[in-house]
């Protein structure tokens, strides 16, 4: 089917009310005896109002009443009037395809990555793509990097830098793209837990150091903003601010757990690359993520790995059509916008509140059980990592796992478990700890019944070797 998507369509205001400029009626003459001001009135659009505690658990009344909901980060979460607003549209689209399709498409999307390059401090809708999630944006930016290798235009051996920790779905894309075209792929160990930002900030330059030995180039730095597990806020902006000083060639920032979580500019940030999801953390229905590529960057090279009719009409307009599919995740934006700003402050009053909270919960756990958060709390995003306590008795990624399940199937309580392998020497090593989130439905009984579940589990003397696997 050929798509008009890439074509733009300026309609003059009075042709769509009706009336042309020549034919526009004459003012009416001002009364000399009128106390009206004679300023034209300007109609703004009415504010929506403040949620109120009852409408938050009305939009969130979906959720399982029974579950502790405390791991937003994995898949996020959508209020209900964000869902309705999506299927009027998917009913839109099925009751007649071919209108909505030439006609409302286009402009809803484009209507999307306006606000999206407007929250993201963008300088252009061109530079502003939607798609999937991040790991379809990784898969662009890592594509056209693999080309790089293909065509000759880096050596065999060039190297990618990206963290130890980065989302396992990334690295396996690294390696299917650039490590198959002969780039040298370098991880920066972390440690965990983190107990500053230079720590980071030290590994990050000796990793690029190796990166650039026996007159390599670096030609991709892979910087997470937020790590997912285990989860820690990175200074993206000094990493970034690092890689220009020791010439990277480009710089894709993977922030999943981007906006709504942390504060996302790109005038601040720098990086040619900037990927978010926006059902994390942004109240979008799964899925749907933005790609910003910087104007500056030479990206006429970048594609949407799906190729359909828009080839070749610039990432934007490609990543708008890549075939039949529901697009509808993508069209609600603006509704989400208008969820969003029935809180006090918006997104950065929602990510302040959130991240207060959670660091609140945080310290209430590793109090009760004596144990400690994986990072200080400026590190923290709308995440934590909280220490479970030794006796648990976690000693492999299958642990963690099972306890995971163990806690969702006997005590109704969904939080995500990382192991943390102990280092030589040490004794009763916290090896287990739990990311523990915080989003605008949760409540405060949620973390205590956790926190009631370990205790149980404590008491019982339980430990991981008695589950089955």
């Amino acid at each position: 089917m050929a798509s008009s998507l890439h074509t733009q369509t300026n309609t003059n205001t009075n042709a769509m009310n009706g009336t042309s400029a020549s034919a526009a009626p004459a003012p009416a003459p001002a009364d000399p005896n009128s106390h009206l001001s004679k300023k034209p009135r300007l109609l703004t659009p009415p504010q929506p109002l403040p949620i109120t505690p009852s409408g938050i658990l009305s939009e969130f009344s979906h959720h399982d009443p029974s579950i502790a909901r405390i791991n937003n980060g994995s898949f996020g979460c959508c209020p209900s009037s964000v869902i309705s607003a999506q299927q009027q549209l998917q009913l839109q689209w099925l009751q007649q395809p071919d209108h909505f399709y030439f006609n409302q498409l286009q402009s809803r999307i484009l209507q999307s990555r306006n606000i999206i390059k407007d929250l993201i401090n963008a300088d252009h809708v061109d530079e502003v793509s939607i798609v999937d999630n991040a790991t379809t944006a990784a898969a662009i930016v890592l594509q056209q990097i693999a080309w790089g290798f293909a065509e000759g235009r880096f050596h065999p051996g060039d190297a990618a830098v990206m963290l130890h920790y980065a989302y396992g779905a990334v690295k396996k894309s690294v390696e299917a793209y650039i490590t198959r075209a002969g780039g040298y792929v370098i991880e920066v160990p972390l440690p965990f837990p983190v107990n500053s930002v230079d720590e980071i900030v030290q590994e990050f330059k000796k990793a690029l150091e190796r990166g650039k030995q026996n007159g390599r180039r670096v030609r991709l730095a892979v910087i997470d903003h937020v790590t997912s597990m285990p989860s820690v806020a990175i200074p993206v902006k000094e990493l970034v601010r690092i890689c220009r000083e020791e010439g990277v060639d480009q710089i894709f920032v993977d922030a999943a757990h981007g906006i709504g979580c942390v504060d996302v500019d790109m005038k601040e940030i720098g990086a040619d690359f900037y990927t978010s999801n926006l059902h994390k953390w942004f109240f979008c229905p799964p899925s749907v993520a933005f790609l910003y590529c910087r104007r500056s960057t030479s990206n006429s090279d970048l594609h949407h790995p799906v190729v359909s009719h828009e080839y070749g009409n610039g990432l934007a307009i490609e990543s708008a059509w890549i075939g039949t599919r529901d697009y509808s995740a993508q069209l609600v934006v603006p509704k989400v916008l208008e969820f969003i700003n029935r809180f006090e402050g918006g997104i950065d009053g929602i990510k302040k509140r959130n991240h207060e909270a959670v660091v609140e919960m945080g310290e209430m756990l590793i109090k009760a059980w004596g144990t400690h958060l994986g990072c200080p709390p400026e590190m923290c995003s709308s995440m934590v990592m909280v220490g479970l306590p030794a006796c648990l008795g976690i000693s492999s990624d299958q642990d963690a796992l099972k306890l995971r399940t163990y806690l969702r199937d006997k005590y109704c309580v969904e939080v995500p478990i990382y192991y943390r392998a102990p280092k030589d020497g040490e004794v009763g090593p916290v090896t287990g700890y739990a990311r523990v989130s915080y989003q605008v439905y949760n409540k405060v009984d949620d973390y205590f019944k956790f926190r009631d579940a370990i205790n149980q589990l404590v008491h019982n003397a339980f430990n991981c070797e008695s589950l089955p696997n």
